[in-house]
């Protein structure tokens, strides 16, 4: 049983993952599971993965929600990237649970700094605001869709920060209907690693509604947030930097750990 004052972290950690989720979609899922082990202070790292993929599914549905009704949220791809994602994301999540929680965040902090980089690199070609996934983009939707599900099922989070360069990446359109439109993923992928983790007993349920409560009230700050970025052309810089930061400093405290 945790603190009470652990719980109040819970809470401003859930409106701080809210917010970046609608900002970037996938900041808020990266920021997630370090939240929960450094600041609130989860003692299991299975126990936080799980509690915060429970918390991420919601969050993230919440701030669907806000870019639905912005009309930035391309629904046919979305539904497809998730789909394929899901039979990943179950089969990352059963291998996940079977490797030690210390080397789990190390791992989870590699794939952070790659995927940050890479957003940082300049696009080629120009975004493409129409675009509809079809028959002629549905093999490179899906199969990103099912690498992405892999990864988040086994670091045991939305994968948001995967989920929208693949979005890019697969089918050319701009980065704020990324942004939305993986948010359809990411609660699929959320939720499925969940319900993985909850059939171990690995999710602190008190805890998970304090994340999500306050996960509500950052999400409507972000999504409008995200569209003043996006104005500006500054949304994709803040989703790379973030990332670094964050495994920058999860690198070196799950490292420590390691070595101690």
């Amino acid at each position: 049983m945790l603190e009470p004052i652990q719980y109040l972290l819970g809470a401003l950690s859930g409106g701080l993952v809210g917010f970046t989720l609608a900002l970037v979609g996938g900041g808020g899922s990266i920021l997630a599971v370090p939240l929960m082990v450094y600041l609130v202070g989860v003692p299991s790292a299975h126990v936080a993965i799980g509690t915060s993929a429970l918390a991420v599914a919601a969050n993230a549905a919440t701030a669907l929600a806000h870019h639905a009704r912005a009309g930035t949220v391309k629904w046919r791809c979305g539904g497809m990237y998730a789909a394929a994602g899901v039979l990943g994301a179950l089969a990352g999540s059963s291998l996940g649970k079977a490797i030690d929680g210390e080397k789990l965040l190390l791992l989870f902090a590699l794939l952070m700094i790659l995927v940050g980089v890479l957003m940082l690199r300049k696009r080629r070609g120009e975004d493409l605001p129409d675009v509809q996934c079809n028959r002629t983009n549905a093999p490179k939707v899906l199969g990103y869709g099912l690498g992405s599900g892999a990864f988040s099922g086994f670091f045991g989070i939305g994968g948001g920060f995967l989920i929208v360069p693949g979005l890019i990446a697969s089918t050319g359109m701009p980065m704020l209907h990324a942004v939305g439109t993986s948010l359809v993923a990411v609660a699929a992928f959320g939720l499925t690693t969940a319900l993985n983790y909850a059939f171990s007993g690995l999710i602190d349920w008190p805890l998970a509604g304090v994340f999500i409560a306050g996960g509500i009230a950052g999400g409507m700050a972000g999504s409008i947030a995200a569209r003043r970025l996006a104005e500006t052309g500054g949304l994709a810089k803040v989703f790379a930097v973030l990332i670094l930061l964050v495994a920058a400093y999860m690198l070196l405290r799950s490292a420590s750990a390691l070595l101690a």
